[in-house]
């Protein structure tokens, strides 16, 4: 291929056909569907102390094993739905993990019950324009591991009793789900996410 011909990227996904397709189609776009950010949710507290690339080609095999992430499923697992994720090797096998994850769905149920959907929660944390960094380059994003936005976030989700949700996870989820456009200015997609957040009505809650 023509390297004039290939578009200009953020430096953290490489060419991995799987990551760039992610990060073109999917990366820094709002999100609003309560299913889709349980599951970011979820898959991030996988990723620590992993690569994203290595939870995202498990990312089926995850929603396979966890009914598509439908919380309301979820949130009824038992010791045997706990024994039968630990034997799957699809998915990253920790006991931990899939107790938060069992845990979190409980709790999702709880902040939609609370808020009327799940989206309507995660979107009162979009950062004000005035709290937003106006420097996308990479430099700086590679310092940015997390923001007064995320703590604040995963302070929150601390309360409600989610697990393994920290401030870098919360800026991760963040930056995944689109409530920033943390694209570099030089990414063909900045342009791209940033219409699509100026188009995007967040939810509110009830």
């Amino acid at each position: 291929m023509d390297s004039l011909n290939v578009p200009q990227r953020c430096f953290w996904c490489g060419e991995d056909e799987q990551y760039t397709r992610y990060h073109d189609e999917e990366w820094g776009y709002p999100v609003e569907d309560d299913r889709r950010l349980f599951e970011k949710v979820c898959l991030e507290g996988f990723q620590s102390g992993l690569s994203w690339l290595t939870i995202l080609r498990k990312r089926e095999n995850f929603r396979a094993a966890f009914d598509q992430f439908d919380f309301e499923k979820v949130a009824r697992y038992d010791e045997r739905d706990v024994d039968r994720l630990l034997a799957d090797k699809g998915i990253v096998r920790h006991k931990g993990k899939i107790a938060a994850t069992i845990n979190n769905a409980q709790r999702a149920i709880e902040l939609r019950d609370e808020f009327g959907t799940l989206a309507a929660y995660f979107w009162q944390f979009e950062p004000k324009p005035s709290e937003r960094s106006e420097v996308k380059d990479e430099a700086t994003l590679r310092k940015m591991a997390q923001t007064e936005a995320s703590q604040k976030l995963a302070k929150d989700m601390k309360k409600h009793g989610w697990k393994f949700f920290g401030p870098t996870t919360a800026y991760a989820f963040m930056q995944a789900m689109g409530l920033v456009n943390d694209h570099t200015d030089d990414c063909f997609a900045h342009q791209k996410a940033e219409e699509a957040r100026k188009n995007f009505s967040p939810p509110q809650p009830k």
